[in-house]
This record gives C-alpha cells, sequence and structure tokens, in this order.
C-alpha cells in the first residue's frame, strides 16, 4: 500500500537515532537543518559524526541501545549494522506509538525516509516504493529541473523583482552557474552582452525581451549609459529584468557601475557571480594559472588600452619583474605593444606564452610561443578576439600535462 506523505516540523523536537554509521551520517544533518534535537545512541560514531558531537549540535550517548530510549523521542531511526538491534528499537518505538524508520528493512519499516531536495521555498521528497537508489535519482532530476527553471519557473506567486547581474561564464552554456540560469528562467526581460552564453537565449519563453546589449570591438555597440537606463526603465514597469554577461559581473564586466545605477534609482539589484574567463579559459586549455614551486601569484589585467596610454592604471614595470602568471584580456590587438614593453622592462624572451581563442567553446583554439615571438604567432596564425592571453612558466605545466596525457594513450 502506498504510503501516506508528510512533511514533519521537527524545530525543537527530539529526534532518536541509532547507530552511529554511514546512514546516520547522511540523515543527521537533515535532522538538524529541521532544527530537530538529536540524540544519537551508539558505541562508536564515524568522524563526520564526531564533528558535530564535538560542536554540541548531537547529544551522544556512548553506549549500545537500551529499552526505554525512545522515551520522550518524536521520530525514531534505527540504523545499526544489527538486526536484532532494530529490530528491538522498532518494537520498543511501535509500542509508544512512535515513528520509526528501519535502515535494514523497508518492508519491517513504519516509516521511509524520502529521498529529499530544496530549492528556495520547494521541498521534494520521493519514496519510489522504498527503492533508495531510484528515489534519488528523481528526486536528482526534478531538483535539477527546479533550479534551472525547467519546471515552475514562472509560475510563482511572487516573482524575483529589481535587476539580477548574472555572470554568465567563459562562453560554454553548460558554465554558468545554477542560480544564475534559475534566474534567467524566470526574467521578464533579458539584456545580453555579446560574450554571454548565446545559446541559453534560444531557451527562454517567446515572450520574453531580449534586448542585445552588445559590444563589438571596434563596431557597434549599446552605451553604457543606455544599457544603465534600459535597466531601471524595465525595472520601474515592474518587470524582473537579467543582466547577462560574460565571465562575472565584477570582474572587467562594467556591473559595479550598473549596480550604481540601480541603487541610485532605489531599484534592487541581485549579483550572481559568473565563472571568470580568466581562470576558466587557462584551465580548457589545460594550463593552471598557479602551479606549487612555479608560480604562486597571477595577475589579471584588461588591456582595452594599450601600454604607456595616459588611461592606463597598469604598472607595467611591476608585472615585467613579477615572476607570476599574466593573465590578459583583451589583448590580441595589442600584443605586439605588451610583449615590446614586457621585454623592455625586463622579462625573458624565453618566457611561454599562449593565446587562447573562444576559450571553452567547440571552437576554441590554442597558439604557443615565447615572449618574443608571441606577437608574430598570433598574428600569422590570425587570432582574433576574444581571446585571452597567457604570460608565464605554467604554460610550461601545461604543455607537460598534455605530454603526460599523450604517451599514456594506446
Amino acid at each position: 500500500m502506498a504510503p501516506y506523505l508528510l512533511g514533519l516540523r521537527l524545530d525543537g523536537r527530539r529526534v532518536l537515532v541509532v547507530g552511529g554509521g554511514r546512514v546516520a551520517q547522511r540523515r543527521i544533518p537533515a535532522m538538524l537543518a529541521a532544527g530537530a534535537s538529536v540524540t544519537l545512541v551508539s558505541p562508536g560514531v564515524t568522524p563526520a559524526l564526531d564533528d558535530l558531537i564535538a560542536a554540541g549540535r548531537v547529544t551522544w550517548e556512548r553506549r549500545p541501545y537500551q529499552v526505554g530510549d525512545c522515551d520522550g523521542a518524536w521520530l525514531v531511526h534505527a540504523c545499526t549494522d544489527q538486526r536484532d538491534v532494530n529490530t528491538a528499537v522498532a518494537a520498543e518505538a511501535d509500542a509508544k506509538r512512535i515513528w520509526c524508520v528501519r535502515a535494514d528493512d523497508k518492508d519491517a519499516s513504519a516509516a521511509w525516509t524520502p529521498a529529499s531536495g530544496r530549492v528556495d521555498e520547494v521541498s521534494v521528497a520521493v519514496t519510489a516504493g522504498g527503492d533508495p537508489r531510484r528515489a534519488a535519482g528523481i528526486r536528482d532530476a526534478v531538483v535539477g529541473a527546479l533550479r534551472d527553471g525547467t519546471v515552475d519557473a514562472r509560475r510563482h506567486r511572487s516573482k524575483p523583482v529589481g535587476v539580477a547581474l548574472v555572470g554568465g561564464g567563459p562562453g560554454d552554456p553548460g558554465l554558468i552557474t545554477v542560480r544564475g540560469r534559475q534566474l534567467l528562467s524566470q526574467a521578464d526581460v533579458v539584456v545580453a552582452d555579446r560574450l554571454a552564453p548565446r545559446a541559453l537565449l534560444d531557451e527562454l519563453p517567446p515572450d520574453v525581451e531580449l534586448v542585445d546589449a552588445a559590444k563589438v570591438p571596434y563596431g557597434r555597440s549599446l552605451s553604457q549609459e543606455k544599457i544603465n537606463e534600459l535597466l531601471v526603465e524595465r525595472a520601474r514597469e515592474g518587470k524582473f529584468v537579467v543582466r547577462l554577461k560574460g565571465g562575472d559581473p565584477f570582474v572587467f564586466g562594467r556591473g559595479g557601475e550598473e549596480a550604481i545605477a540601480c541603487a541610485r534609482a532605489g531599484i534592487p539589484v541581485t549579483v550572481v557571480p559568473g565563472v571568470s574567463s580568466a581562470v576558466a579559459v587557462p584551465a580548457s586549455a589545460g594550463v593552471p594559472v598557479t602551479h606549487r614551486g612555479v608560480s604562486q601569484e597571477f595577475h589579471v589585467v584588461s588591456v582595452h588600452v594599450p601600454p604607456g596610454d595616459p588611461r592606463s592604471t597598469v604598472d607595467w614595470p611591476a608585472l615585467a619583474r613579477s615572476r607570476g602568471t599574466l593573465v590578459l584580456l583583451m589583448a590580441v590587438e595589442r600584443i605586439t605593444e605588451i610583449s615590446e614593453t614586457l621585454l623592455r622592462e625586463g622579462r625573458s624572451p624565453e618566457t611561454p606564452a599562449m593565446v587562447v581563442q573562444d576559450g571553452t567553446l567547440p571552437t576554441q583554439r590554442a597558439v604557443s610561443a615565447t615572449l618574443s615571438t608571441v606577437a608574430e604567432r598570433v598574428a600569422a596564425v590570425g587570432v582574433r578576439p576574444p581571446a585571452i592571453a597567457i604570460i608565464g612558466e605554467v604554460v610550461r605545466v601545461g604543455q607537460e600535462i598534455e605530454m603526460v596525457r599523450a604517451e599514456r594513450i594506446p
């Protein structure tokens, strides 16, 4: 017979757990999250449970189960590795009309623990006839759909308000954060950058207003002032606006300017960090920006103005002296000036360099060189933006990784 599903509000209520193994380790954190007062009876516990006990979050009776332990409990979990003990615990709980979950025998258990998950105010619980693996698989699918907005995204009684500055990641649509994708699915208006993951825009419902806020280098663009005005205007109309950006909104994304504009207009702003291309693109090319014994630091530089330009705030002599990794954004058009400046200021001509175009996308390609030859290589191969330059010894680490991989492939 199908169980009657019920959500227990355990705040301040005593829950007894008998057994300190892996099952208890999985279940107790969820009970604590529900506010339960957990008493654990077991001769021993796992290290994870030991941490909860040391923090004072669980009361531990360091002994075997005894008759009478169920007294005062609202819920009991019998999860030892001894069937006779679990049977005795369940029998006492049943005699005292206390719901008991047996971990070892679903058919003899008065209650089942569902595979559960939570997304905002929505809780999901799946029993699947007492089959925990099947229940967990279904739970994961439903929770995933809730998180990315596939299910119930725009049916809330109350929806988000104001503007969300969402970092879309380095390009691959799979690298947007769960929170970012969820808010995108709830948007009434989406103001999208050129480097935002455009594939996600195809999933938007037809009634969502899409504003192209592309800033094409040396080409057409929507001014930042106009973008700020659009965000404020649409939000004042009562619409939820998502400003979808490439990378992270606060890493060379001008998100700070947009946040200030909204704040001045009294518009609520939510900031959703994104995976920055400054670390994601080198990683996608197999290059770690730091590596033990090679580089303890990395510098992320926007080269939207060249070295020596009065508008530049970059200390190029200091970067040339540094032994750290240089990650240069918007550098392709100025790679000649950059390499000449670093060489002139003391960086070795043999410093490894790599330029990665279309990082994380199917069209990604990488060009390896040295600091003295990188400008020539970029021109010869025809690398175009968007691309990121990496300068430093970590490039050799990436090359070593590829060599080891190649040697191990049969």
